[in-house]
């Protein structure tokens, strides 16, 4: 693995880079980092150059000034900066974001379609494509407000209740569009390693800037549909298979027939990644390849 800074506006970005081939940007959603993806960008790297990476103001990737509201926008040029360091012949490159992250690639898509060959965009939380995208705003500021008065654990089971079917326990162990607070390898029965373990608690760190400035902002991003209608032939949007009534996927759903894209099935639920990293990893696989 190399490791880079990579100064942006605003920000210091912390990037890992594993592997050769073709550039596959892996972007970490809810209150993840790069180490969210260690696994399987070294399964990935016998056939991609994976790139992973802290957000601005999670980690290693440390903001210039105060913590404000995080946009969609804003962190898409981030990627596209990342790009253009890693990518410097401007081949096409692959991205996969899921929850928050899936935003992001939804956005770097519609502003900046030529950088890129391949988006798999897994569960964008976009609640503007609600059946009651009232009912999502609202859910998502219930959360915040949960996280102001009473902290981080209130306010993950708010979301937790807000979104999980009431006669499914199962689902309401998930959260909102947050696939990093849970370890990733929490069905270990030897328990993580010591790499895992920071991650986890770098993670666990980034949960108030997760609930306080990125969560609502980019839950209310209204996608350029016209734009992902012109490349939905590079968009591939997931679903996992365990969590296709609650809010991400069905807004996922909603937003792949709006734009005429396609949609793969990932196993697990909305956080997938960490339930069966090893099954969410092969289907990636074979959606990267096509």
């Amino acid at each position: 693995m190399r490791t880079g800074r990579l100064d942006v506006p605003g920000a210091t970005l912390h990037y890992e880079v594993r592997g050769c081939g073709p550039l596959l940007v892996m972007m970490p959603g809810g209150s993840a980092d790069a180490g969210i993806y260690d696994a399987l960008a070294v399964d990935l790297a016998d056939r991609w150059t994976v790139a992973t990476f802290d957000p601005r103001g999670y980690s290693r990737s440390t903001l210039h000034g105060p913590v404000t509201d995080q946009l969609p926008r804003t962190h898409s040029e981030d990627i596209a900066r990342l790009v253009e360091l890693l990518s410097p012949d401007g081949a096409p490159v692959a991205v996969f974001g899921s929850s928050s992250s899936a935003v992001v690639a939804l956005d770097l898509l519609s502003r900046r379609p030529g950088l890129l060959s391949r988006v798999v965009a897994h569960e964008p939380p976009l609640v503007e494509l609600l059946p009651d995208p009232a009912a999502g705003r609202a859910l998502f500021a219930a959360v915040r407000e949960s996280f102001r008065r009473d902290g981080v654990e209130a306010a993950m089971a708010t979301m937790a209740a807000g979104l999980a079917p009431d006669d499914d326990s199962e689902q309401q162990r998930g959260d909102d569009a947050d696939d990093g607070h849970r370890s990733a390898d929490a069905g270990k029965s030897d328990g993580p390693s010591p790499a895992e373990a920071a991650t986890f608690r770098r993670m666990m760190a980034n949960l108030p800037v997760f609930l306080e400035h990125v969560l609502c902002p980019f839950s209310g991003y209204v996608p350029d549909l016209a734009a992902l209608r012109g490349a939905a032939s590079k968009l591939v949007v997931g679903v996992g298979r365990d969590s296709r009534a609650m809010l991400p996927a069905v807004a996922a759903e909603r937003l792949a027939r709006r734009v005429g894209s396609g949609t793969v099935d990932f196993p697990g639920s909305h956080i997938g990644l960490t339930e069966d990293p090893v099954a969410f990893g092969a289907r990636l696989r074979e959606t990267l390849l096509g």
